[in-house]
């Protein structure tokens, strides 16, 4: 657990970062403002991490997944919440197996390539294997010519 309160707030600099986007251009926000947002957002998220985790027990569970954050954001009768939710987690696993997808394809062509380049290191040790027994043999021709 934390040794400070503080250590429980969220980045400031993130806060800072959604605030700004979240506010239209050319409005600004006062130091105390920002403060008292951070403090909300931070205890919103143990909030939320402590229902979620209340649903993990009682599954039997001591991880956290998705499903039990969205039973508990609709515990904690945040409802307008668990349908764009869910669509920014669907969005999100797709993203995921596009880049699982993408990392297969070059690992694949990776190995394509790593088999290649022996093969093509096979063909050239072969192609000198063959002139060293081409040349013994013009040398045995020549000696037993001699």
């Amino acid at each position: 657990m934390a040794e400070r309160p503080e250590d429980l707030n969220l980045p400031n600099a993130v806060i800072t970062r959604i605030i700004k986007e979240a506010l239209p251009d050319g409005v600004s926000i006062s130091k105390e403002a920002r403060s008292a947002i951070s403090r909300a957002a931070s205890v919103f998220v143990l909030y939320a991490t402590s229902c979620a985790n209340n649903f993990a027990m009682k599954g039997k569970r001591k991880t956290l997944n998705a499903s039990h954050v969205l039973s508990a954001t609709e515990k904690m009768e945040f409802q307008r919440f668990v349908t764009p939710l869910k669509e920014a987690l669907e969005a999100y696993r797709r993203e995921q197996k596009g880049k699982e997808a993408s990392e297969q394809k070059k690992k694949d062509r990776d190995k394509k390539t790593d088999s290649e380049e022996q093969d093509k290191g096979r063909d050239e040790d072969n192609d000198e294997d063959e002139e060293r027994l081409e040349e013994e043999e013009q040398n045995e021709e020549e000696e037993v010519d001699n």
